[in-house]
């Protein structure tokens, strides 16, 4: 949000009695020192929305056992509102503030208010989990939850590389395959320039040269400044300080797919099985009905992990299912025999 790479700030652990803050920016302090506390599997950890605080904290060789989500476990139950905020108000009568949200927080010192603010994002998750995770047994959910965070904890790695998941938004329509080809080709050229530009500045990707940008710029090629500044979200500060470069890279792509030296992008694709989406179908269809009997939401019944799994990997008996990780003996129980009938009607067919 504030710089080119997010850093880890912050670690902050509660008890019921304590709240502990560990400043990582600070010499000495090592987050590897929780690493026995949090691989204690014994013990629970109760965490919101926990995926990006554990792919933090796998980059400093932190991984977690005993972890409950307070957060997909809120969303597993379906309530409406699964925000920290939201839970402590409705769960505890108790009114998190929120004027630090979007603030850098790893300025030190630190400003009035914050270490407060840092602090409660921990403060009652101890009685909120606890009370969480009561209305998840007796929604007779738990054990569905439980696995869910396990796989949460074992997917935890460390974080991609800034921008390695870019992928252009072209409109679909209105564009020939050589008009296309030079958008992707523009497209992925300037988001190569703005991770070179926002790195030496120190600021996100998106604050430097947004996706709507990117994509507004490849379709329209602008040739001079003045059109650039009519591109979605393009600031004038930026084309003072970048903008003849990215006009250069527009022109030269542009000159390269005039003289066809461009070739467009191809997925690399294996064998085709004609049958997946029928089996994806299917299982929507079987979850959906099997939610409605048991009441619960229908990611209780197949979560979208196991959903694709499932239409990928078809388990040919119940015994191959009981190998499905994070499946659970419980899933296996109450859907097995069904759900293995209702795959071996669309089997595996490699085009």
């Amino acid at each position: 949000m504030h710089a080119f790479r997010a850093r880890l700030c912050f670690l902050q652990l509660a008890t019921d009695d304590q709240v502990f803050l560990l400043d990582t920016l600070q010499p000495g302090v090592v987050p590897g020192m929780l690493a026995p506390l949090m691989a204690d599997p014994a013990r629970t950890k109760f965490f919101h929305a926990a995926q990006g605080d554990l792919q933090f904290l796998a980059e400093v060789g932190v991984r977690v056992q005993g972890l409950f989500d307070t957060h997909r476990a809120a969303t597993l139950l379906g309530w409406p509102k699964v925000g920290l905020a939201d839970l402590a108000r409705e769960r505890l009568g108790v009114e998190l503030p929120k004027e630090h949200q979007q603030s850098d927080f790893s300025i030190r010192p630190l400003p009035p208010g914050m270490r407060e603010y840092i602090a409660n994002d921990v403060r009652y998750l101890c009685e909120l989990g606890r009370q969480v995770r009561d209305a998840c047994r007796e929604a007779d959910i738990l054990e569905e939850v439980l696995l869910d965070c396990v796989r949460l904890c074992d997917e935890a790695a460390a974080r991609p590389d800034v921008g390695a998941d870019f992928k252009p938004k072209l409109p679909r329509a209105g564009l020939n395959p050589t008009q296309m080809t030079l958008a992707h080709a523009i497209a992925h050229a300037l988001h190569r320039k703005r991770l070179e530009w926002a790195e030496k500045d120190n600021v996100p990707m998106g604050r430097m040269l947004s996706n709507m940008a990117l994509g507004d710029i490849a379709v329209k090629l602008p040739t001079n400044p003045k059109e650039l500044a009519r591109m979605a979200g393009v600031r004038g500060s930026f084309i003072r300080s970048h903008g003849e470069e990215l006009l250069a890279v527009v022109r030269e792509l542009l000159e390269k797919s005039r003289r066809g030296e461009l070739a467009p992008e191809r997925e690399a694709k294996g064998p085709k099985d004609a049958n997946k989406r029928k089996r994806e179908e299917a299982l929507k269809t079987f979850r959906v009905e099997k939610a409605t009997e048991r009441k619960v939401t229908p990611s209780v019944v197949l979560t979208n992990p196991l959903m694709d799994a499932l239409a990928s990997q078809p388990p040919k008996d119940v015994e191959a299912l009981t190998q499905v990780p994070y499946f659970g003996e419980k899933r296996v129980r109450l859907y097995g025999p069904a759900l293995v009938e209702l795959l071996a009607a669309y089997p595996v067919l490699n085009a």
